[in-house]
């Protein structure tokens, strides 16, 4: 399955009761390096953020073009949320899983999406995330620690005067990760599934 439009995808599952929604999302990922303040002004998306933060996880994440910098999320009602900015230019991901829980008048309901499985990862151009936590063991080449954040090496960048890293490459194995959004110009998931849950079942 290919997603030309993250727009479009936005509400994969909905109940009238609840109105539950789960963006299908690519995993994202960030260095486990020191991040400290929020960039004035860095906003990773363009669209304003639910309430609920998501989990995603990949056995094996690659990607070429890589930056992070901080930023600020903002959510329909105008909260702001301080988050890490990372941007990868193509990002290929081994054994994907996404969930998200959320209370409703009919108690926790949650969503469950794998793909990439069976050898054939999923993939994602152009990827954006705004997010508050990772894990996992990661490798860069040719990083840059300390650089101007509106002088990485991507196409997307950050506010002058703010710290950031960039890189070549970056390789994390066992990633975890939690996040506010992500967006991608192409993202493909091979062998996807998506199911409702009672909210028991997360990605580790």
């Amino acid at each position: 399955m290919k997603f030309r439009n993250p727009s479009l995808i936005r509400r994969l599952v909905s109940s009238h009761a609840g109105r539950i929604a789960m963006v299908a999302i690519p995993t994202g990922v960030v260095s486990a390096m020191l991040m400290g303040g929020v960039a004035q002004g860095a906003v990773p998306v363009s669209f304003a953020i639910s309430g609920t933060q998501f989990k995603i996880a990949s056995s094996q994440l690659e990607g070429t073009g890589f930056s992070q910098y901080s930023g600020v999320a903002k959510d329909a009602e105008g909260g702001k949320h301080a988050v890490v900015t990372a941007n990868i230019k193509d990002a290929t991901l081994e054994n994907l899983c996404q969930s998200a829980v959320q209370e409703t008048p009919l108690g926790k309901v949650g969503i469950l999406i794998k793909a990439g499985g069976k050898g054939t990862p999923a993939s994602a151009k152009n990827l954006q995330i705004g997010m508050t936590g990772l894990k996992g063991d990661a490798e860069f080449k040719n990083i840059r620690i300390g650089v101007d954040a509106s002088d990485v090496n991507t196409k997307e960048k950050g506010s002058k005067g703010d710290f950031s890293q960039d890189a070549d490459t970056i390789s994390i194995k066992d990633l975890k990760q939690d996040s506010w959004s992500t967006t991608a110009s192409v993202f493909t998931l091979k062998d996807m599934s998506l199911k409702l849950t009672d909210g028991s079942e997360q990605c580790d």
